[in-house]
C-alpha cells in the first residue's frame, strides 16, 4: 500500500475535450509536477490520462475526467511511495508521509483551481460555460 495517496474532484464549468487537452500535452506536465517524471500508461482521450510517477515519488498517478452537467468534474488520483537513492520505492515514515500528502493535495487543488479561473475565462457563476473551442481528441 503506498504511504502517499492523494485524492482530489473539482467541478469546473467547461467541457471535458477542453480540460483533457491541458493534460494531452506532455511539455506542459513539468510545469504542473515539476519534481514529477510520467510516463504515460493509458491514455484516455477525452476521459483522462493514466502516468507512472518517478523522480520526487515513485508510483502512479491518474487524471479522471467525468462529464457531469454542463462540465467537467477533474478527479485527480496520486499513489506513491518516497524514492530511494536507486530509484526504486521506499515507504515513507508516517509523518513524513503524512506531510507529503498534505503538500501533495495542495497542489493538486491549487492547480485544479487555477485551471479553472483560466479555463472557465470569467464565467461568473449560474451563467453558461464558455464555448468549447478545442476540438475533441480521440
Amino acid at each position: 500500500m503506498p504511504t502517499v495517496d492523494v485524492m482530489d474532484e473539482t467541478f469546473l464549468v467547461v467541457t471535458r475535450p477542453r480540460v483533457a487537452a491541458v493534460f494531452a500535452d506532455p511539455a506542459g506536465w513539468p510545469r504542473m509536477w515539476p519534481d514529477l517524471r510520467l510516463r504515460t500508461v493509458t491514455d484516455r482521450g477525452d476521459q483522462g490520462m493514466r502516468w507512472t510517477v518517478t523522480g520526487a515519488l515513485v508510483g502512479s498517478m491518474e487524471v479522471w475526467l467525468e462529464e457531469v452537467l454542463d462540465g467537467t468534474v477533474l478527479h485527480y488520483y496520486l499513489r506513491a511511495d518516497g524514492s530511494g537513492p536507486d530509484g526504486a520505492p521506499v515507504p515513507l515514515p508516517p509523518r513524513r508521509a503524512a506531510a507529503e500528502a498534505r503538500r501533495r493535495h495542495r497542489a493538486a487543488k491549487t492547480l485544479a483551481l487555477a485551471l479553472k479561473r483560466s479555463l472557465e475565462d470569467g464565467r461568473a457563476p449560474g451563467e453558461p460555460p464558455p464555448s468549447a473551442g478545442v476540438p475533441a481528441r480521440s
